[in-house]
């Protein structure tokens, strides 16, 4: 087998092995090929495996990112669906009464449960954190917690 037949096989075998199909891999190896054959004819290669290697892997490139690009189907404005990120009124509402209720059920709760729960609930923070934050033990805010949950569960309000 000459050398030609030999690089040509080669480029087939690498395009093959990064999932390119038959007809596509014939159309890289070609155009390698024949940036191989333009490129000649002004400067001298020295290594022509490597730049055949090199030119298909990024024709290769070259043609994924086209292929991503054409994902895009067009379609008509009507047919788009559109997503309407505003909360509805009804889910403020629902949201603010739920507030005060929760306001209410630890309204018999110290400032501090109240505190830690929100820091907790809302602000997302461990206990381990806000033990930090507060300068007490973990086991002081689980019995603050374990106040302020209770209170909740009493009204009916989970947590």
């Amino acid at each position: 087998m000459d050398d030609t037949a030999h690089l040509w096989n080669k480029l087939r075998r690498l395009l093959r092995s990064r999932g390119r199909s038959r007809e596509d891999m014939e159309d890289i190896v070609q155009d390698a090929f024949m940036r191989l054959q333009t490129y000649c004819k002004a400067a001298e290669v020295h290594d022509r495996e490597a730049f055949l290697v090199r030119t298909a892997l990024n024709l290769e490139v070259d043609q994924q990112r086209r292929e991503r690009c054409r994902v895009f189907v067009p379609e008509a404005l009507e047919d788009l669906s559109l997503v309407d990120d505003e909360v509805s009124p009804d889910e403020v509402v629902a949201v603010q009464q739920r507030l005060r209720q929760m306001e209410q059920a630890l309204g018999g709760v110290s400032q501090r449960a109240r505190d830690m729960y929100w820091m907790n609930r809302v602000e997302g923070y461990s206990y381990t954190q806000i033990a930090r934050k507060l300068g007490i033990s973990v086991s002081a805010v689980e019995k603050h917690m374990t106040r302020a949950l209770a209170s909740l569960m009493a009204q009916g309000i989970s947590k």
